[in-house]
């Protein structure tokens, strides 16, 4: 058996695992590369393997950076079924379509500006029909029902905890008469997140490739960060300003919006507009209504207090069209303005951000990593000057960061995670992290005595 590691290898981004195992191939994850634009798209658009050889694709979330991918695979060839939970599935098919068209929407504006310079059109990296291409492949599973992609291999999913319908991938090989289990952790989540069950750690398992996002940084508990949240959030309303918060349209945006709610029921804030600004975090939050079964037990009692309506409260404007969204910047009153794109590379951030970026009052959020060479991460960064759509910007609004409101594991629980499976663990693999988290990661796991840890690098591959 053998482990390819084609993405999010030494980086965050673009999630992509190949196993070959009795002859067949399959993949875990097929997300997108985020990074520097000049060299995403030639990324995106290159496969090191012939995906028509890929035999079935497991999916462990929704997330763009793990399923965003999958249209130029199956335009490339693949023909398989591809795996996931229900959840993970109807949050796909906003999400892949939701990227469809802001490919094709970036296009049309670039090419705006080529046309004018006499520079040959660009194509989108996929469009709509091509995401149309890719749903039927689908195939769900419940978490903990065995499923066999292929002869040789028993697949299960279990709790990630991440986002809805996430989950870690347990694989259960039967090779040369031989049995082992590789888990794949995908991202895992944290303990006390709202809405979500925590994580389940791996059980008896030989090699795990697990995830290394924050394995240099112990959270601080969630409530911690609450408290925070809510300070930064005061703190601007009341000097007259907006919070503009750059947020994942699945998983993140959910999360701020019931934090919101619960402290303004607890009156820890006044009673101010909150705009969610995306039409996929519309879609995203309905589709957290049909999966009441995923949420925790606190989640439960806030809404068996009748505090809580499926995100949904007073105070809170969800915005679906471009005219609505337009709209917010005309409101010069304090409110919270929660948009996608998470790392501000795309979509309507970026107009709220260009409105809001010159005004000392207001305060742009950070909730989330953010990859590098993006503008998050330049905002995260404390830059002063930065451009949006092509022009200059002098920063005068507050930078917040708040790393506790992460739904990435912190260090402690990725060392939980390790040694869960101590006694019988051969290796582990570092994925989906950059060198500052995986290495001081792999040195508490050697300290530990843990296992054997190592962290592949893009295109490496290992023999099990």
């Amino acid at each position: 058996m053998q482990i390819h590691f084609h993405g999010a290898a030494q980086t965050v981004t673009g999630s992509k695992h190949l196993l070959e195992i009795n002859g067949n191939l399959l993949l875990l994850d097929c997300g997108l590369f985020q990074g520097k634009r000049a060299d995403t798209y030639t990324a995106n658009q290159t496969f090191n393997f012939d995906p028509s050889d890929v035999d079935a694709v497991i999916l462990s979330h929704a997330h763009i950076d793990h399923s965003g991918n999958l249209p130029n695979l199956v335009k490339n060839g693949f023909r398989g079924k591809i795996y996931a939970t229900r959840g993970t599935a109807r949050l796909s098919e906003i999400m892949l379509r939701d990227a469809g068209h802001i490919q094709e929407q970036d296009a049309v504006y670039v090419n705006k500006k080529r046309r004018r310079k006499g520079q040959p059109p660009v194509e989108p990296l996929y469009t709509v029909e091509d995401v149309e291409r890719v749903l039927p492949l689908f195939e769900t599973v419940d978490y903990d029902r065995p499923f066999e992609p292929f002869e040789g291999v028993t697949a299960r999913f279990v709790e990630a905890g991440h986002i809805l319908g996430s989950a870690a991938v347990v694989l259960d090989v039967r090779e040369n008469g031989k049995q082992k289990r590789v888990w794949f952790s995908g991202d895992i989540g944290r303990y006390k997140l709202p809405l979500l069950r925590d994580p389940v750690l791996p059980q008896n398992t030989d090699y795990l490739l697990m995830e290394s996002t924050y394995g240099d940084k112990l959270h601080r508990d969630p409530e911690a960060a609450y408290a925070e949240f809510v300070e930064v959030v005061a703190r601007t309303i009341k000097r007259g300003g907006k919070v503009i918060i750059p947020a994942f349209a699945v998983g993140r945006t959910q999360e701020l919006v019931y934090n919101l709610n619960r402290a303004i029921a607890d009156q820890l804030l006044p009673h101010i507009p909150v705009y969610v600004d995306s039409p996929l975090a519309v879609g995203a939050s309905d589709i957290f209504r049909e999966f009441p079964e995923y949420f925790d037990q606190e989640t439960w009692e806030f809404i068996d207090n009748g505090r809580h309506k499926a995100l949904y409260f007073k105070e809170l404007v969800y915005t679906r069209s471009v005219d609505e969204s337009k709209a917010i910047n005309d409101i010069h009153k304090p409110m919270v303005i929660i948009s996608a794109s998470g790392m501000a590379e795309t979509g309507r951030i970026l107009h709220h951000l260009r409105h809001n970026i010159e005004d000392p009052r207001s305060t742009i959020l950070i909730v989330s990593w953010q990859a590098p060479d993006t503008l998050g991460r330049r905002l995260a960064e404390q830059a002063r000057e930065v451009r949006i759509f092509g022009e200059e910007y002098y920063r005068r609004a507050e930078v917040a960061t708040i790393g506790g409101l992460s739904a990435h594991a912190g260090q402690d629980l990725l060392l939980d995670y390790a040694a869960a499976s101590r006694d019988t663990l051969k290796h582990i693999y570092l994925v989906h992290g950059e060198e500052r988290g995986a290495l001081p990661l792999m040195a508490k796991i050697r300290e530990q005595h843990i296992a054997p840890v190592s962290f592949p690098g893009p295109k490496s591959v290992v023999e099990i």
